[in-house]
């Protein structure tokens, strides 16, 4: 594997201050997509997870960090409530979460994307230089990358997590090279810093896929003879073992997440993994790969037509690129180890058929062995592996066309393709495979897109064809080296960008998307505590994020359902999740606080409900009305009776309509609690229970006579190993009762009961992290040291 010199042959095609110029050439290309955020626009879409979920957790975290709270451990606000550090809630430990101390939520939000769509370009950059290419290859592999439609096209989802990934990746690499080529022992902390970001930011599933990329790349330094002769096998053990040292500390590093999130794993829906059919679902479908060169072809956004439903990002890899890409596959010279060439042109197979995941029996393989990949679903998250694997490839080939070395017959052949492909999308071929590989009712789709097709076909052989122009005349000589290796920078950099900047959609600062209206007010100013039932009942409402969303937590109103998708399991059986059958029981309301229905609906026909506010026009541009049960619904009440039954008994009991939850206060059979056998229920008692505090993590309640013995007070807030109780200032048994409700049992004459939230996973993990922290910045610091001892 050779290294760039500064012979000079070579001079001439390096730039002074050559960093400092891709540094400038990719801040660029992210604000040639990002621009409006210098205006305080916001990155988001209507069908962004940011908007719909996104932006109230993570303003919900910075609140309480500005307010010199510390991060928030308890979520009350979705799904009856949830650990706010083990159910997730996006990036709480990534470095982005110091922006948002110093910034609005949301522009800190926005220019996280924008930060890490320019990371991905530099470390790629960095990465190429190291692995031996010169400037202008190693600029174009940055680019190709950086703005490929699997890394800049993440910021349409929303998909925050899986960027800053995508970005890592290539600096996992450039850590795995200095370790074991180069025998650079400061790197092995870095490459722990750097999964340590991973693991913090958080997204497993696309982590699993970097530590699969870079444990591969770390075993072919080790092990192949990549152009600089093989390393004796003791020293490419040793260099492996440092490799899982500094990935077992990254994961340390990890742990202030990780720790909390493997105790609720038992306690989640995703507890038992997922089957087949849901751990393949949005596989990428084999007719979506001719998205790589005709983006339009399955559709763009609202005008997709594929199988998976939803598609909001994109697959396109850049006419120029590819074009690039297959020229390092010709006879020359490359500055590279031909057996590199293979190695990314293998891992850029395997994650192609990754992708298409239950399209290919290769994912059987996959989901067989490979572990973790049970809990996963969406193979085609795999796609960002395939655009660096070819942004690496094209880097390669725009060595070769900096080095006048693309032979005729090549660039005869390349014309040919692109014109053939550019006559075949113009004449509606395009349209016609995507009629002939369409599901039954999809064509009307495929023909409404007709146009798009076309037209995207006339783009890409026109960007194909200024490609081929540019290489013939490096290669002919007619144009100098630099001033052709800037041109095919550019041509790379516009293809690619004529396609995603169409993913970068701004809207209005956070403050008008969610800002308060009467029916927010009204709710807030309730002396007790209750939840909204949010009720959409119609298509036009679309992805309103106050009834189908999360908004209503931006401004601290609790909700029965929300947003997550990773809520507790017992609550999802408690609501008869997915179709949440129980919404309409009556037994389903009481147990959880539901005071109010947010609707569109100007009436709704159920008896109990009154409307006490609307119309009112929301800031989404809904018009909505709030409706108030006459059934107080109370945050909490005191049982006469406490029973000990098992899960499917409880359940079964709760929900059905004969059963008055205030009878019998029905706990797991874990429980701590002294329970009863009962012959027959008893009344319900005739006790108050007021709350005089309901914050996140912090409840105290104050009943208005004194408890009778035997009973526990129920309490409508999720359970969680996590809470414990006081009453009247002591400590009292708590657990889990109604199935998934918090219990405290009660001594005779208790009056007052404080409920607090803390995890000790997560103090724990705390601890972890901020020693492997030190470790891996004293391995950086020393072995810097080492190094510059041992070269003077």
């Amino acid at each position: 594997m050779t290294r760039p010199t500064d012979t000079a042959e070579t001079a001439a095609a390096f730039p002074r201050r050559s960093l400092l110029w891709a540094a400038g050439t990719y801040l660029l290309a992210a604000l040639s997509l990002g621009w409006p955020a210098l205006a305080g626009r916001f990155l988001v879409r209507p069908h962004s997870d940011q908007y719909i979920a996104g932006y109230a957790f993570r303003e919900f975290a910075a609140a309480s960090l500005r307010d010199g709270q510390g991060f928030p451990l308890w979520n009350p606000y979705l799904f009856g409530g949830m650990p706010y550090v083990a159910a997730m809630h996006g990036d709480i430990f990534y470095p982005t979460f110091l922006l948002r101390l110093v910034l609005p939520t949301d522009v800190a939000m926005t220019w996280g994307f924008i930060i890490h769509v320019f990371l991905a370009g530099l470390f790629t950059y960095l990465f190429l230089r190291a692995l031996g290419l010169g400037f202008f290859g190693a600029l174009v592999g940055g680019l190709a990358y950086m703005m490929s439609g699997n890394v800049a096209g993440l910021v349409s989802p929303g998909h925050d997590g899986k960027l800053f990934v995508s970005a890592l990746l290539p600096l996992a690499l450039l850590f795995v090279l200095r370790g074991v080529r180069d025998g650079r022992s400061w790197a092995w902390g870095a490459l722990a810093g750097t999964v340590g970001l991973g693991v913090l930011s958080p997204h497993p599933q696309l982590l699993q896929y970097l530590l699969l990329v870079a444990g591969a790349f770390g075993a072919f330094l080790a092990f192949a003879d990549s152009g600089e002769g093989a390393l004796p096998r003791p020293v490419a053990a040793r260099r492996l073992g440092m490799s899982a040292a500094a990935v077992i500390l990254g994961f340390a590093m990890g742990a202030i997440q990780y720790l909390p999130v493997r105790e609720y794993v038992a306690w989640s829906p995703r507890a038992q993994g997922k089957p087949w059919e849901l751990a393949t679902s949005y596989s990428m479908p084999p007719e979506e790969l001719v998205n790589f060169w005709v983006p339009q072809f399955s559709g763009i956004l609202d005008q997709y037509w594929g199988d998976n439903g939803i598609h909001l990002h994109s697959e396109y890899l850049g006419v120029a690129v590819i074009l690039l890409a297959a020229l390092a596959f010709t006879r020359g010279r490359l500055p590279v180890s031909r057996k590199v060439l293979w190695f990314f042109t293998g891992v850029t197979v395997l994650a192609t058929l990754w992708a298409l995941g239950g399209y290919t029996p290769f994912y059987r393989l996959v989901y067989a062995i490979v572990p973790g990949t049970k809990f996963f679903r969406a193979p085609s998250t795999m796609l960002y592996v395939i655009s660096f694997g070819v942004a690496i490839i094209a880097a390669l080939g725009a060595e070769r066309a900096a080095q006048r070395d693309a032979n005729r017959r090549y660039l005869v052949a390349a014309a040919a393709v692109v014109l053939g492909i550019g006559v075949i999308g113009a004449m509606g071929g395009l349209t016609n495979l995507g009629v002939a590989v369409s599901q039954p009712g999809q064509t009307d789709l495929v023909l409404a897109n007709d146009a798009a097709v076309r037209a995207g076909a006339l783009r890409s052989t026109l960007f194909g064809l200024l490609a081929t122009a540019c290489l013939f005349l490096l290669a002919t000589g007619r144009l100098g080296r630099e001033a052709g290796g800037y041109l095919l920078a550019g041509i790379v950099a516009v293809d690619l960008w004529s396609v995603e900047r169409l993913y970068w959609q701004f809207s209005p600062p956070a403050s008008q998307l969610f800002a308060a209206d009467s029916t927010i007010a009204y709710v807030k100013g309730q002396p007790q505590p209750g939840r909204v039932m949010q009720l959409a009942t119609s298509r036009s409402v679309g992805r309103d994020p106050f009834l189908t969303g999360d908004a209503l937590m931006v401004h601290g109103v609790r909700t029965v359902l929300g947003y997550h998708g990773n809520e507790l399991g017992r609550f999802q059986q408690l609501g008869g999740h997915p179709e949440w059958r129980q919404l309409g029981n009556p037994n389903f309301w009481h147990l959880l606080n539901i005071r109010f229905v947010l609707t569109d609906a100007e009436r709704l026909e159920v008896p109990g409900l009154t409307r006490v506010v609307g119309p009112v026009r929301n800031a989404y541009g809904t018009t909505v009305y709030l409706y108030e049960m006459a059934d107080e619904n109370p945050v909490a009440w005191v049982a006469p009776a406490i029973v000990k039954a098992p899960d499917q008994d409880v359940l079964g009991t709760v929900l059905d309509p004969r059963f008055d939850v205030r009878r019998a206060a029905l706990f797991d059979t874990a429980s701590a609690v002294t329970g009863v056998q009962l012959s027959a229920l008893p009344e319900a008692l005739p006790t108050r229970v007021r709350a005089t505090r309901f914050e996140p993590g912090a409840i105290d309640l104050e009943l208005d006579q004194p408890a009778v013995a035997g009973s526990a007070l129920i309490v409508s807030e999720n359970y969680y190993p996590g809470w414990t109780a006081t009453v009247d200032g002591k400590p009292a048994v708590i657990g889990r009762a109604q199935m998934t409700l918090i219990g405290v049992e009660l001594p005779a004459g208790a009056r007052t009961v404080a409920l607090r939230f803390s995890s000790r996973p997560y103090e724990t993990g705390r601890a972890i992290t901020l020693a492997a922290l030190l470790l891996a910045l004293a391995w950086i610091g020393a072995g810097a040291a080492w190094e510059k001892r041992r070269r003077g």
